[in-house]
């Protein structure tokens, strides 16, 4: 009974790992990645780029040898430069940045939809720069939702599988006798076309070859899964926003491919529909264990979405992380305003050695912890950073700043103002209690929470971090 057991628990042990190495194959990795298109007349030949882009220690790109080196003309512009990233087995990685930021160029240039300027692309342990589109086991949802007009969500969703059929699933192999293998070839156009020919008939008069049992099958499933079952004859004129949009996932799941691309799936959706498509798509993916990248310029749905978050800006990566360390964390000014709504408060502060903070309108000394990180701007001026939700309204004090309330956003749940710093035209913005009733043109006193204060050099706008995390 003991070797038994033994023997038993060696094979679970054994099957796990193989399952572990099984799985492990749709990790994508992008290696110093370039991506430039030709100037036009008059356009600038370079992007402008503020800082560095940032990762999280873990995501350091590998020093490898790079088997296409960047190469640019004096009359391109960069679109992406430098982009190094690697996307976990299973991971739902979401790109975040602001219109025109590269991240939608990115996500093509994964698909492969865009030929790269340089760098390297690797989906699980295979390097597919010079693939085409459909050889690289990549399913995409476009924001458009490039469904096909005159095809019913049934054949809609049955096209990739279609598509991607072998000619020996439709057939036995070839025959080393000639007039056999005529003759099969023969028997698979037949079946082809009884399945084209009978599709619109009702189901019980359809032809279904076994390949197309297969496709049928798959349908049926990802269709239940997707909650469409009664949308199947339909065309998709007949569907509304979130019902296409859902046929889209239909598309992508069934071809069951090693990683999902999707470019702004919700963007055209009202926000109720938004909502609840958002956490259809994330039960989904958890469902499914695939791999996705996600592309977004709303913040909200990538902190909502993402098991990690990569921030881009003018064609580069700013900061990648978890969705709560790009908050309480950010690497620099531009991560600290794009991440939270509203967005951070920014004032020039002038700081003196050792921990004195002052400004024409108040002052404070910070606490202990900011010591060994400012040691080298003693004399020096630093951009002070706190966010809407971290002012309070207190009494007056030396430390607190004094402001003049220009604008009340009573949403019920919260209330938001916008106030001008007196005697400066500095505005801020202030997160407070619903049941705090606040007039337009009223002075209020607002205090920082000592914890909540983020600090930035502002030669460079990365963050002064300090000696102890929140």
């Amino acid at each position: 009974m003991l070797t038994a057991k033994v023997q038993i628990e060696q094979s679970v042990n054994y099957l796990t790992l193989a399952s572990r190495v099984l799985f492990i194959v749709a990790q994508v990795v992008l290696e110093n990645v370039y991506k430039s298109f030709l100037a036009r007349q008059g356009e600038p030949t370079a992007t402008p780029v503020t800082a560095e882009p940032l990762l999280s220690p873990t995501d350091e790109a590998p020093a490898i040898a790079f088997d296409k080196p960047a190469q640019q003309s004096p009359t391109s512009v960069n679109v992406l430069r430098r982009i190094n990233l690697s996307v976990k087995d299973g991971e739902f990685m979401v790109l975040v940045g602001p219109s025109g930021c590269g991240k939608s160029t990115l996500l093509r240039v994964i698909a492969g939809l865009e030929d790269l300027t340089g760098g390297n692309i690797w989906v699980g342990e295979q390097r597919v720069n010079d693939l085409p589109p459909k050889e690289r086991d990549i399913a995409m949802v476009f924001q458009n939702y490039a469904l096909y007009p005159h095809l019913t969500v049934y054949d809609n969703i049955a096209f990739g599988l279609r598509r991607t059929q072998k000619p020996g699933d439709m057939a036995p192999r070839r025959s080393r006798n000639q007039s056999r293998a005529i003759e099969m070839r023969v028997q698979e156009w037949a079946e082809k076309a009884l399945v084209w020919i009978t599709r619109s008939l009702p189901k019980g008069l359809r032809y279904l070859s076994e390949p197309e049992k297969a496709v049928d099958e798959q349908v049926r499933t990802v269709a239940q899964s997707l909650q469409i079952e009664p949308l199947l004859n339909r065309l998709p004129k007949e569907l509304s926003g979130g019902q296409k949009q859902r046929v889209a996932l239909g598309r992508a799941i069934s071809r069951n491919p090693q990683v999902f691309l999707m470019d702004e799936p919700l963007s055209n959706l009202d926000a109720k529909l938004r909502t609840e498509t958002r956490s259809n798509i994330v039960k989904l993916q958890r469902q499914l264990g695939t791999t996705t990248i996600y592309v977004t310029h709303d913040q909200t749905e990538a902190m909502t979405m993402g098991d990690r978050i990569a921030v881009m800006n003018q064609g580069q990566i700013q900061q990648i992380a978890p969705p709560l360390e790009l908050y309480n964390h950010p690497a620099n000014q531009f991560v600290a305003e794009f991440i939270g709504s509203p967005p951070m408060n920014f004032l020039p502060v002038h700081f003196k050695a050792p921990l004195l903070i002052t400004h024409p309108q108040f002052r404070f000394t910070l606490s202990e912890t900011w010591e060994t990180a400012l040691q080298k701007y003693d004399g020096q001026q630093l951009i002070l950073g706190i966010r809407p939700e971290h002012l309070q309204i207190a009494p007056p004090a030396p430390k607190n700043l004094l402001v003049q309330v220009e604008l009340v956003e009573a949403l019920g749940n919260d209330t938001y103002l916008s106030a001008c710093l007196c005697e400066t035209s500095t505005t801020l913005r202030v997160r407070i209690p619903p049941e705090r009733a606040v007039k337009v043109g009223e002075q209020l006193w607002l205090s920082m929470l000592p914890d909540k204060i983020h600090l930035f050099d502002p030669k460079t706008q990365l963050a002064i971090a300090s000696q102890v995390a929140d």
